[in-house]
């Protein structure tokens, strides 16, 4: 299973050259099977598009509307078992987007794909 931080969502959908050659590999494979994202992530996008600091080209909405289109692409509610998780990591990073992405990743038994050096270093299961 694979799990795509936000940074590597936008790319892969908005512009795939940004990902290194290994992210883009997996993420090929993955249009031909499953692949996740947290629900946080789009929370995130759409407080950077909201704030400005981030142009995507169209609203956060429709974004979201054409991910669920893609169809390999499973977006994961963040629920109880996720925030237990998300507390019970032994990372000192205060991040919330970035705990809740590490312990979406851990419950479901996927790797990250990523490019955040701070994830990279706490999770062993990443590609980039």
């Amino acid at each position: 299973m694979l799990l795509l931080d936000t940074c590597a969502l936008l790319w892969w959908t908005l512009d795939p050259k940004k990902l290194s050659s290994k992210a883009l590999d997996a993420c090929q494979r993955m249009e031909r099977s499953e692949g996740i994202i947290s629900a946080i992530s789009i929370w995130e996008i759409g407080i950077k598009i909201k704030n400005n600091k981030l142009d995507i080209g169209m609203h956060i909405e429709k974004y979201t509307e054409l991910l669920y289109m893609l169809g390999y692409l499973k977006i994961i509610p963040v629920d109880e078992q996720i925030w237990m998780r998300n507390l019970s990591l032994n990372w000192k990073h205060p991040d919330p987007a970035d705990r809740t992405i590490v312990a979406t990743a851990m419950i479901h038994h996927a790797s990250i794909v990523t490019a955040d050096e701070n994830i990279r270093n706490y999770f062993e299961k990443h590609i980039w």
